[in-house]
This record gives C-alpha cells, structure tokens and sequence, in this order.
C-alpha cells in the first residue's frame, strides 16, 4: 500500500492518510479526486482500519460509484465489494427497505418518477377545483420539492403558509399529494432523503444503530448537498466524527436544485477540529486554460482561495470569435471541428460544444445536421420517459405492487381492452369507499356486478395474477417479455406498420437490454432492485464515452467530463450569465462558477463565442459581450481575438460619441456613468447590472438597447393595468427576456397570464 501511495504527489497523499477526525478535501477541477477517494477507502481497507461494511462512501452519480468501486478493486482485489458505496437517494433507498415500516409504508413501496409526479398532482388540482393557470403543475412541483429538501413536510409548510392565501392553496395540494402516494404504498424522489432523515432524527435507537454500523464516511461532490443531505451525514457522524468530504466551492452549479454552497463553506464551523487540505494541482488542462478559470473565478466573493496550477504545457491560447448571428456562429463551429480533424488527426469525440440553456440546442442541431457532422445531444427526450418505456415500468411497478394505483390507472386500458373511463372511475370509487386499492376492488367479481366491461376487468386482473405468481421465478427481462406478450402490447405493435411503432418496439427491446445488464451485476438481484435502479439512473450515466460524434450539452450537464477541445458558445449578457442572474449577486457567482466548469472541460483547446445579434424564444436582440469575457486576461487570447475585443471597444465609441445624449437621459433614469460623463445617480451599475467600464467594452447595439430599456422601465410589481382582451389586471413578476420584459399578470376575470412587455399594448391605471 505505502508503494501505491508513492503515486500519489504530496497534498493527494496528505488526504489519503490523514484519519483523525472531520476533513475537507478542497480539490479544484481536474485535481484528481476521484483518485484521492478511490485511495483514501483502498487504504481504510488495506490497513484494516475498517471492515468493508463499515465504509459509507456517497457519490451524485451512478457512474461515479462503479467507478469508485471498480478502481478500489483494481488496487486490493474485491475489497470493496461489501462497502455501501452509491448516491444519496439509491444508499437511502436501501435504508428505507429496511426502516420505511415505522413510518407505516411496505417495504414493497415504488418510487415515483417526474411523469408519475405530474399525472398526480394534475388529478388534485382538477379535484379540488383549482384553477391550473393561476397554479400551474410546475410551480406545485417545485414548491413541494424545495419544501421536501428543506425537510419541510406538508404539515410544516401548512403552518408556515398561514395567512398567505396562495401558499395555504399550495399546503392543501401538497397534502393531498402526500396523502395519495401514500395510499398507493408509494414515495418520490423528494421523499427519499427526507423520509431516511426523519426516521433517524425521531428514532434514536434506529439512528444509533446505523452510526455504530458506519465508522467512516466518504461524500463525493459535496458542494453539491442540500440541506436534506446536509442534515443525513451530519447525523449518521455525530457520533464519531470520521468524515471525510471532497468538493470544491468553485463547481458549485445547482443552486437551483437546492444544493446550498454554505455546507462546503462553513465546513469548519459545522464540524469542529476539521481539517482543509488543498488540492491545486491539474492533471486534464493546460496553463493556459487553466490561468482563464482562475481569473474569471477570483471576481466571486464566496469562495475559498485556491490556484490552479499544472506541469502540462502552457497550451494554445484561447480563441474568442464574434459571428453575426447564431447561424454563424454554428456553422463556425462546425467548420473549425472539421479544420482540427484534418490537420491534427482528432475525432469527433474529442469535441464538445457547452451552451447555457436548452432553446440554443434547436439550432446547433439544426446545423450540425445540414452540415453532415455526427453529433449525440445530451439532456433530449430521457430514455425512461418514452410512452412505451413508461408503460412496460407500470406493469413491473403494479406487478410489484399491487397498491400502486398510478401504475394500473396507466396501463389497464394499454393496449386497449375496452374499458373506459366511467369504469375505471367505478373501480376507483369504491376503493376510495372501502379504502383499498384499484387492484384489490377487482380482486372480488361481486366489486363489478353492474359495470359493462366487468369480463374485460376479469381477464386484465387474472392476466396481472398470473404474471404475479411467476414473479419470483423468473428474471426480470423474461418477465417483461411476458409482460409485453401476454398483455397483447407486443401484438399492437406488430399489427402497426409505421416507423414509429418499429421505433417503439426497439425501445423495447433496449429496455430489456438494460434488465439484463442489470441481471449480470448480481444473481440475486430482484424487480424491486430492477425499479429502484432505474429511478435513479441519470442521462449523464448513460453517456458513452466512446460514441464517436461531437456531443453537445449545456453547462451542466458537463459537470465530471473533459475533452480535448471545447467550443463555449453564446457568451452574451443576459444568455450567460443568464438574464435572471444579472442583477442578483448570488446568482451570478454561481453562473460565474458554471463558466468556471465550462472552461476546465477542455484539456487541449478552448473556443469562446457569441453573436453580434441573436434570435431565441422568438425575440430578436443586438447582444452585449458577458462580462466573463472582460475577466479574462487579453495575452490569454490568440491574435485574433484581441483584435475582436478591440473592435467590440471601438464599435461602443461610436455609440458613445454619435448617441451621447439621447442615450444619457435614459441612463439618467436607472442610474450609471456613460462615456465616463455621470448622470444625475451617483450609481455606477449600468440597468444591466453590469459594471459601467465592462458594459462600455462589450456593449453592441446601444440604441437597440437604449429603445428597449425606455419601453419598459415603466413596469413595476403590483401595478394595475388594462389589457385590449383581457381587462383589467395586476402585475406579479417581472422577468428580464433577451431585450423584452415577461410580465405575469393576474387578470380579474381571465386568471393568471404571461405577456411580453415589448409586444403587449398595456394602458397603465395607477
């Protein structure tokens, strides 16, 4: 082991042997700490400081956690196969199969997945006579899921709610929703952490015991925990303090799914005598690139210092390209992957193209297909969302359990069998009555006396028994195959002669490849293994590494990878960083960190570009250079790129010069300092949010601008307005949409609605 460790350079080592206590390994992008926890838990088991079963290694990704386990294996044997080494929500899965019945679940329960979650909670709203307008599906989604990562419950939230009317709405659904799952014996995502933290925070027998099992903790990507997460680690360590966590403040992108970048940075006050051991150096870039990282993340307030540094070549300068419009700028892009590939003997796997939200995919596929180019889109229409994929899942999932109402509601009549809604609402009726499930009504004949397709219910109910009694006999991918004959499904697609259906059978056929891959892993695994696995099985897991063709995903989604050459496209004010993060200082540091990630997924080559003028969600606009470009040092860029960035400075005089004072007297009214004369405000923020000198250098199309802001800096919250069609109204929101306002607006008689300040004849009232 000690000959091992000799691999490793001085602060990787530091971390792997240092076992005394609470520790943060602070690893900046590329550092290699994957290697570090591989080694840190070869070593936990090669010294026999612990038994493999007392190891708690926690990852975000399934991917992660096979490659963790099969590095450990590669360096002491089969060690590692009794650790309990996953992510957050399949390790607490795990627990709940065991403890779930002391908050009056079957350890038979089925996991929702997001379609499931929408079906639900659209049935509650129509039920309890809501108006989905003025709550739509999305927002009762993500109010009840930041509530469940704040460990809020529906009773909680309902007494935080009083007194807001709109809240107390959202309460009453969020009950009822949680009232529903459980009747179907069934949880969600959200309930997965929240439900495990519960158990242990009111079962102190139940917790002690998994803390006396677990005396050494491992957690992955901790910048990346929520509250949720926060709390379970916290509570399972309490009680010997042997947590070991790596992360880096730096890549802390998902603010928006709740992750809360304090838990990295209030390490040490969260956990006392906590050791911090930096990690700088990279192993995946050169100095170049990773100079740009480090300059554009020193202008973030919440960090913790760190330099990246590397013995690789200091690389090839960055290419910064402005094109006319978005068209260009792809076709750019595809010119220069084509360029490289012929003179410097690369593939199309070496290339990846980043961008910041999924409305600048249509166009990059757009081109990438004229022009021939293989690509693989990460982040398109998820594999387990398919509508024959979904449908196969529920009959696993009713076979599974029987209680599961959702599951049968969705294939009962799938393929058709002749019974319809006023049946199927008889069926759910007198469950409701009797307070058992669908499944159980139909279980007795005498439930159907009096429903016209009583004989279809029959044959449906004996073809599930039947299944249900060869459940545990069979494999998994022999039992969907089962599924899709006996059901008649495998005939409704024969019988189709379209594409579509072939498309759909093919999908089908790949599921049933993934059930056997999963089959391979472990004799014993069970279908209850087989649902929970792909519940959480995630797009990014499922990438192929070696697809030869240039992928294309957002920021985000690139997290973990690298390539050779990297194109960051649309780096534009209010694209990137994205509008709603323009004037809010948390927000954009954590774009600012994105920018950070995206620019140390290349090894090799970084290409930075935008548009002069951009056409997205239906609205054309003159585009400002983001002000990450600014932060970048100009001897980072080639030659080429200096000149651009001193073109975008002369192009902003002739603004300043030629349109001086009908540009001042808007200025005057948000505030700021133009053409370095100031205004009546004293402020120095341009309405952008951007500091007045960056906004000089990269500003384009001032006028465009300048139009814009005075046509809708007339908008305020809460003020009363009148609409041609819609009446009287009253502002609630007001979002920043490329040069344009999306205003949401409460009208009296047409409920809630969407409208684009720019395009919208409003009549102001007050």
């Amino acid at each position: 082991m000690e000959e091992l460790l000799d691999d490793l350079n001085d602060k990787q080592k530091e971390a792997v042997e240092y076992l005394d206590g609470p520790l943060l390994i602070l690893a900046g992008a590329g550092s290699g700490k994957t290697r570090v926890l591989t080694y840190k838990m070869a070593y936990l088991l090669e010294k026999e400081i612990v038994k493999p079963w007392e190891i708690l290694a926690i990852t975000f990704t399934n991917k992660a956690a096979n490659e963790m386990k099969e590095r450990v294996n590669n360096l002491i044997g089969e060690k590692a196969e009794d650790v309990w080494l996953g992510t957050f929500h399949s390790i607490c899965v795990r627990i709940l199969k065991r403890e779930i019945g002391i908050l009056g679940f079957s350890n038979t329960f089925n996991i929702f997945d997001d379609l499931d979650k929408d079906k639900v909670i659209k049935e509650i709203v129509k039920n309890l006579k809501i108006d989905e307008k003025q709550y739509p599906i999305s927002l009762l989604k993500y109010e009840i899921s930041k509530a469940k990562d704040n460990m809020k419950d529906y009773k909680k939230y309902k007494k935080e709610a009083m007194g807001d009317f709109r809240k107390e709405q959202i309460a009453d659904i969020y009950e009822v929703y949680q009232k529903t799952l459980k009747q179907n014996n069934s949880i969600d995502f959200d309930d997965i952490i929240m439900f495990t933290v519960k158990i242990f925070s009111e079962n102190p027998d139940i917790l002690m015991k998994y803390q006396s099992k677990f005396k050494y903790i491992l957690v992955d990507e901790y910048q990346d925990t929520n509250k949720a997460q926060f709390l379970l680690i916290s509570l399972i360590s309490a009680s010997h303090g042997n947590i070991c966590v790596v992360g880096d403040e730096s890549q802390s992108i998902y603010g928006f799914r709740g992750a809360d970048i304090s838990n990295i940075l209030n390490f040490e006050k969260e956990f006392s005598n906590a050791k911090i051991v930096k990690l700088e150096e990279n192993y995946r870039s050169t100095q170049n690139i990773l100079n740009a990282a480090n300059a554009v993340i020193k202008n973030n307030k919440s960090k913790i210092d760190k330099n990246l540094w590397t013995s690789n070549e200091i690389g090839e300068k960055i290419v910064y390209k402005t094109l006319d419009n978005e068209y260009a700028e792809v076709e750019y892009i595809v010119e220069k992957i084509d360029e490289i590939c012929r003179k410097e003997n690369m593939t199309y796997a070496d290339f990846a193209v980043l961008f910041r939200t999924n409305a600048q995919a249509r166009v990059l596929e757009e081109v990438f297909v004229k022009s021939g180019t293989p690509y693989r889109l990460i982040g398109g229409l998820k594999f387990y969302s398919r509508k024959e994929i979904k449908d196969l899942t529920s009959y696993l999932k009713l076979i599974q359990n029987t209680s599961d109402n959702i599951a049968l509601k969705r294939i009962i009549n799938e393929p058709k069998r002749g019974i319809g809604d006023t049946a199927l609402q008889r069926l759910e009726q007198i469950a409701i009555e009797k307070n058992i499930s669908i499944f159980d009504v139909m279980q007795d004949s005498d439930n159907l006396v009096g429903i016209r397709s009583a004989g279809n219910i029959i044959m449906f109910r004996d073809m599930i028994n039947s299944i249900i009694a060869r459940k545990d006999s069979l494999k998994v991918s022999d039992l969907m195959k089962v599924i899709l004959k006996e059901s008649g499904y495998e005939d409704m697609l024969n019988e189709d002669a379209t594409k579509d259906a072939e498309n759909r059978f093919e999908n089908l056929m790949e599921f049933i490849g993934v059930a056997m891959e999963f089959e391979t892993e472990s004799a014993d695994n069970t279908l209850a293994d087989f649902l929970d696995s792909i519940a959480l099985v995630s797009d990014v897991d499922k990438l192929e590494e070696d697809a030869e063709a240039v992928t294309l995903m957002t920021m985000h989604s690139a997290k973990g990878l690298e390539f050779n050459v990297v194109f960051i496209v649309g780096m534009e004010e209010g694209l990137f960083p994205s509008r709603r993060s323009i004037d809010e200082d948390e927000a954009c540091e954590e774009e600012r960190r994105l920018c950070y990630v995206a620019i140390t997924r290349a090894k090799k080559k970084l290409y930075i570009t935008n548009a002069s003028k951009r056409t997205l969600y239906g609205s054309t606009a003159y585009c400002i250079n983001s002000r990450f470009i600014a932060e970048i040092p100009e001897e980072l860029f080639d030659d080429e790129g200096k000149e651009n960035i001193e073109k975008r400075k002369k192009k902003s005089q002739k603004y300043i010069d030629k349109e001086y004072v009908q540009v001042e007297g808007i200025l005057e009214k948000t505030g700021g300092y133009f053409g370095g004369i100031p205004s009546k405000s004293t402020s120095k923020v341009t309405p952008f949010g951007i500091d007045v000198n960056s906004f000089l250098n990269n500003i384009s199309g001032t006028k465009n601008v300048a139009k814009n802001i005075d046509n809708t800096n007339k908008y305020v919250v809460g003020m009363s307005i009148k609409h041609k069609k819609f009446g009287i109204g009253t502002i609630q929101k007001i979002d920043p949409e490329d040069d344009d306002l999306k205003l949401e607006i409460m009208f009296d008689k047409y409920g809630f609605k969407r409208l684009m300040a720019n395009h919208t004849p409003l009549e102001i009232l007050d």
